[in-house]
């Protein structure tokens, strides 16, 4: 599969689709780099909650996501209870998956000790950045497909792990690394890949 123009002449990366939502979440959000500390949680839990199923499923649902786990302001989720998980069961405007929304509370508790211990989690996620030299020189659907994981989405998966994260293999950090602009995977003639890159040298890396 390679990069086609949609009706608006615009050239994107195939998996966008022809989906209004999908395609807008292509465009404004994937792959430009982000160091809001709310957002990068955010994600990291979402990117939990689509193991196993589509990230379309998970997008349609994000907004309902954000009102029942406090816009995933850190603290507030940190501080949720068993009721609340018991109550989250029922709600159907999210995924009900026992294990997911525990693992989203005790992310939070975790979240807030790499705040602690780093200050602020995008300081200790862009410890992870894939480096340059790591990166495949083919930048086709066909080579981005076997990106499955990498050796810094699996660095990062282990030290999350190692710090009592769950729901977060190598295979969601990944995910995580790409749509956070930790590594730039809009393909070789995607409108948004130079756009995505300029972004990327121009942001001054959290420490």
């Amino acid at each position: 599969m390679s990069i086609v123009a949609d009706a608006d002449g615009l050239p994107r990366c195939p998996w966008a689709g022809d989906d209004a939502l999908y395609r807008h979440y292509h465009d404004r959000e994937w792959g430009r780099p982000v160091t809001n500390d709310t957002r990068l949680f955010e994600k990291i839990c979402l990117e939990g909650f689509q193991s196993g199923l589509s990230w379309i499923t998970i997008l349609r649902k994000r907004e309902r996501f954000r009102e029942v786990f406090h816009g995933f302001d850190i603290a507030k989720v940190a501080a949720m209870t068993d009721e609340d998980v018991e109550r989250l069961l029922q709600d159907t405007g999210i995924i009900r998956h026992r294990g997911k929304i525990n693992a989203t509370i005790n992310n939070a508790k975790r979240a807030l000790e790499l705040q602690k211990e780093f200050g602020s989690l995008a300081a200790y996620f862009w410890r992870f950045e894939t480096r340059a030299e790591h990166r495949p020189d083919d930048l086709s659907w066909a080579s981005l497909r076997l990106l499955g994981q990498t050796d810094a989405s699996r660095a990062l998966s282990k030290d999350l792990r190692k710090r009592g994260f769950n729901f977060v293999g190598p295979t969601t950090c990944y995910a995580f690394m790409q749509a956070m602009g930790l590594v730039n995977d809009h393909m070789e003639g995607c409108f948004c890949r130079d756009e995505v890159e300029a972004e990327r040298n121009a942001l001054v890396r959290p420490a």
